[in-house]
This record gives structure tokens, sequence and C-alpha cells, in this order.
């Protein structure tokens, strides 16, 4: 896709990871009339990989600006995102897993916040989902909604009448709706990157919670999925 100019007073902060959902709802943020500002977290992740692809969409996607944030989670530890704890491969199970990082959208979204108001946008896009996901606790509609409120009283944008709106266009879609929006959108998914655990040659690992959801919701839409995987069943 090619960059369009958009109208510098509809702005939009993208929290952008890198990801297939992150990319899926900057896309929906740009065929909405918004310009692009893109804000992805380097937070120490083991699969670094994605702010690659975070660079990547950015550029096809035509932001006006992408900023990469160091932000050093790894220093906390408790995820096997962030330190030496096995990333499950096994298949999903109940409960939060441990690529669970402690308190990592409510940190990022305060982060686009203050993103948002040093820039003067009041749009946040984030491409949370509450069906085909993990389980994460802040990926939850109702945590969305509680945020919104913490960031309105919380900055001086929202006390003097200017709230910023928490756009989460993706948030009841199933994986399937997902990649097809991502197929509607003319995206490639092979620009974006899911996977946990790379292999040493740069390969979506394939059998990783996300692989797995990834995978699952191309095969349901009938779409192919143009990443090259270690694994291919």
């Amino acid at each position: 896709m090619e960059g369009v100019p958009g109208d510098d007073t509809k702005t939009a902060i993208i929290l952008l990871s890198g990801g297939l959902d992150s990319m899926v709802a900057a896309a929906i943020a740009r065929e909405q009339g918004y310009v692009l500002h893109a804000l992805s977290i380097d937070y120490g992740q083991r699969h670094r990989r994605e702010l690659l692809a975070a660079r990547r969409i950015a550029q096809h996607l035509g932001a006006r600006r992408h900023s990469v944030l160091a932000l050093d989670l790894a220093g906390f530890g408790g995820s096997a995102l962030t330190s030496d704890i096995v990333v499950p491969k096994t298949g999903l199970a109940p409960g939060i897993p441990v690529t669970y990082v402690p308190a990592r959208n409510l940190v990022f979204l305060s982060l686009t916040v203050a993103c948002a108001e040093a820039t003067g946008a009041q749009d946040i896009f984030i491409g949370v989902n509450a069906l085909d996901y993990s389980g994460y606790p802040d990926c939850r509609p109702e945590f969305i909604v509680s945020f919104a409120e913490t960031a309105r009283l919380g900055t001086k944008a929202g006390i003097e009448g200017h709230p910023f709106r928490i756009h989460a266009p993706l948030q009841h879609m199933s994986k399937a709706d997902i990649a097809r929006e991502c197929h509607h959108l003319g995206l490639d998914p092979a620009w974006s990157w899911s996977c946990y655990d790379p292999t040493d040659e740069g390969l979506a690992c394939g059998r990783c919670d996300s692989c797995r959801l990834r995978r699952k919701g191309f095969a349901e839409a009938g779409l192919a999925d143009s990443t090259p995987y270690a694994i291919n069943t």
C-alpha cells in the first residue's frame, strides 16, 4: 500500500508492536483518514524481530512518524518474553500463560497517551483482541474502557475537556475475522511478525501460542499466510 496524504488535523497515535493485530489496526486507522504516528516499544522482548516488522509496516502504511522507545522490562522479568522462561509450545492451556508480560498494555498505553498529548492527538489505536487470544487481562474491553477514563482524569488534555479516544477496532473480532480484514485492506501478512520464539534462522517457530492462533485464523478464513514457518503442520 502506498502512503496517501492525510488531514493533519486528524492524527492518530498507533501502538505498533509489529504483530498482525497492530498492523491491521493501523491500516484501519489509515483507511479512516487518520495521519499515522506510530509508536513501538523496545522492551527487551526475546522476539525483537517484531520491531523490524513494525518499521516495515510503518513504511508501507505511510506513517508520518515512527518512534521506537526503549524501555527495559527485562529488568523486571516475570514473563517468558522478557526472561529465561521457556515459551510453551504444546498448545493453548487454561489460565494466563507465562508469555503474559506484567502490566504491559497498561504501561504501553500510558506511554502512548503521553505521546498523544505531546503531539496534540486525541485518537489512539491499539490492536488488542478479546476473542481468539491468550487470555491476557490487559486485552479485555473493560480494561480499555477503564484506561480511557484514567487517561481522562490523569492528563491536562483530559481535565481541560479534550479526552483521548482509545480505538480498539479488533476487540471483538476472531483471528479469522482479522485475517479477512488483513486481506480486505490489501496487507501482506509477512510484513508483520507474531512468533514469540523465532528460530536462529529467523523463521517463525509455528508452535508457540501466538503462531498457533495466527495460523488457525488464516486457516479458518481460507486465506494464505505468507509468513515462513519452521514447522508447517
